[in-house]
Order: C-alpha cells, then sequence, then structure tokens
C-alpha cells in the first residue's frame, strides 16, 4: 500500500548536485494575478490575485539585463500582460536586443483593454508561448475552464492573422502541452505532428513548436494529486523514471527566476517553494546580483527536481530530448 504520510517537497533530497554554466535567460514572474485559474497552476495564479512587479522593479531588471547581458528575457505570471507595466518592459528589452518570450494564456486577448495586445506583441517581434493542454476542447476546459478553449482558438487565428506561426521568421508561436492528471508527457515529436494536424485540419491554425512539459507536484497540482490520493504514486512515477541524460540540460543551468517583489531563485518552481538561489541561507535580492555573476554557482535541488529529469526531460523550452 502506497503510504500517505506528510511529503516535503523542499527538503534536500538524493538527486545529483547541480552548477550553472553560463546565463542565458532571465525569467521574470511580473505578478500572479492572472484571468484564469487553471487546476494545474504552480503559482496559484488567479483574478483575485494582487502582488504585482512595480516600476522599480522592473527598472531594476533592466539595469541587470544590461550588465549580466542574457541573450532571452522570458515574462511569465499570472498573466504577465495584466501588469501595467508589461509593454515598457517588453519595448526596452526588445530596444536592448533581446528574445522576448511572453508566456501567454490566449484568453487574455480577449479582455478589456487587451483588444490591441496580440498587434502589440507583433509588431515588437515577441516570441509567444501559449498554453492549450490539447487540441480538443473537452480537456482543455476541464484543466483551464468552461469556454477557455473556444477562446484559444479565435485567440490562435488572430495571431495567425498578423503572421505568427505562418512562416514570418520573427513571429515564433509556440503552443505548451501538458497532462490533465498524473502522467507523463507523451513524446514531444510525435505529439506535436498530431497536434499540428488537428489544430489545421479542424480550426486553422498553425503554429511553430510544440512543447510538452511534465505537472510539477507544486500549489494546485499538488492539491489535486493530495485530494485524490495519487501524489505518492506521482513522486513515485518521477523518480523511476529519472534520466540522468536529462541533467545537462536542465533550464536551472542557464535561467535565473525573478519574482515580482525582485526576489531571485534558480528556477520558478524553486520560486513557488521558496527555495532561496543556490541553497543560501536567505533569499538574495536582484540588486544583489548587480556587479557580481551566477555562473558557475551550485543550484539548490530538492525532491521536486524530478519533475524535471522524468523520461524525455522537461523543462520552459519543452522535453529536453527528443
Amino acid at each position: 500500500m502506497i503510504s500517505t504520510a506528510p511529503y516535503s517537497l523542499s527538503t534536500p533530497a538524493d538527486f545529483p548536485a547541480l552548477t550553472r554554466t553560463r546565463l542565458e535567460t532571465l525569467q521574470v514572474n511580473l505578478g500572479y494575478r492572472c484571468n484564469q485559474a487553471c487546476a494545474h497552476c504552480h503559482v496559484d495564479a488567479g483574478p483575485q490575485r494582487t502582488e504585482a512587479m512595480s516600476a522599480e522593479t522592473v527598472a531594476l531588471v533592466l539595469d541587470y539585463v544590461r550588465e549580466a547581458r542574457p541573450r532571452v528575457l522570458d515574462v511569465t505570471g499570472g498573466a504577465p500582460e495584466l501588469n501595467p507595466f508589461f509593454r515598457d518592459l517588453v519595448c526596452a528589452a526588445r530596444g536592448l536586443g533581446l528574445e522576448v518570450i511572453d508566456r501567454c494564456n490566449l484568453t487574455i486577448l480577449e479582455e478589456p483593454g487587451h483588444h490591441d495586445l496580440a498587434e502589440f506583441l507583433a509588431a515588437q517581434g515577441v516570441h509567444v508561448v501559449a498554453s492549450l493542454p490539447c487540441y480538443g476542447p473537452d480537456n482543455v476546459d476541464t484543466q483551464r475552464g468552461r469556454g477557455v478553449f473556444a477562446k484559444s482558438i479565435r485567440a490562435l487565428r488572430t495571431l495567425n492573422s498578423l503572421g505568427y506561426g505562418a512562416g514570418d521568421s520573427r513571429l515564433q508561436l509556440d503552443l505548451v502541452y501538458n497532462p490533465v492528471g498524473p502522467h507523463l508527457p507523451p513524446p514531444q515529436q510525435s505529439l506535436e505532428a498530431t497536434y499540428k494536424e488537428r489544430l489545421s485540419a479542424d480550426y486553422g491554425v498553425v503554429f511553430n513548436r510544440l512543447l510538452t512539459l511534465a505537472n510539477m507536484p507544486i500549489a494546485r497540482f499538488r492539491h489535486a494529486l493530495e485530494r485524490d490520493q495519487t501524489f505518492i504514486g506521482y513522486m513515485r512515477l518521477l523518480r523511476e523514471n529519472f534520466a540522468a541524460s536529462n541533467l545537462a540540460d536542465v533550464m536551472c543551468r542557464t535561467l535565473v527566476s525573478v519574482d515580482w517583489q525582485g526576489y531571485v531563485y534558480d528556477c520558478d518552481f524553486n520560486q513557488m517553494l521558496s527555495l532561496p538561489l543556490g541553497a543560501s541561507a536567505a533569499r538574495t535580492h536582484l540588486s544583489a546580483l548587480i556587479g557580481t555573476s551566477v555562473d558557475g554557482r551550485a543550484i539548490a535541488v530538492a525532491e521536486h527536481c524530478f519533475g524535471c529529469t522524468a523520461g524525455q526531460g522537461s523543462g520552459c523550452s519543452g522535453a529536453l530530448h527528443a
């Protein structure tokens, strides 16, 4: 019988030690407010959340970008577009020559005050990474809310009409798949082919790449696992499918995650578990990294890290190995 004893994700585990290579991506969480409340959300984002990055912290992010010179600014939330300084940050980062990724939930394009959002993203050449956990309505609406699939298809058609996913090399449109339940994602390449075939045939939608992500046992998804008494089994699944070949490519080796207050972490998941950068005793603020380098530092690891190394591996750029 599987034990249901308390299980801590943030205590040290027998996960292999990791160190950083070169900083390539600065991932910035602009706040936890969102127009959706998805069942799998590891941030616990939703319409009632009020946390939002201030103008002063956005300015600090740009100061750090100018000094550290990452290649990519990866903007997330919540719905990052709900932050009043989202567009200022995007324009400034693009002006500095960075690739900017917007982690978009698609339905934000239909929210009041955001009807010109798609045009803004296209004008700035922003790389859109959009959540769409299935190519049909049932799974999407179950995971993300009633009517979300239809809104998402309308948003994708709008993006397509501007050139996203349709041959304009400046306008990259990637979709994100994550399982509905306690399972690992299927092989990314074959699922991408199915997505492309079905979305094109059924809805006239095109996109560039499908990114498959494993659900992390954090926040709402953990609560659902515990409610269904499948949490321990899911953790066992992640451990049993550990692949050492994924260790070289996990996202934390080249990424720093910044929360809405400006504190820094080794990844977005560590941020949600309040695990300080590099397993430090206390949180580090982005201001403390000015004039320093994170290259070569140790990475804070714990039990949840098996979620990034199971099977094909998983990270912000999808499967680590085809």
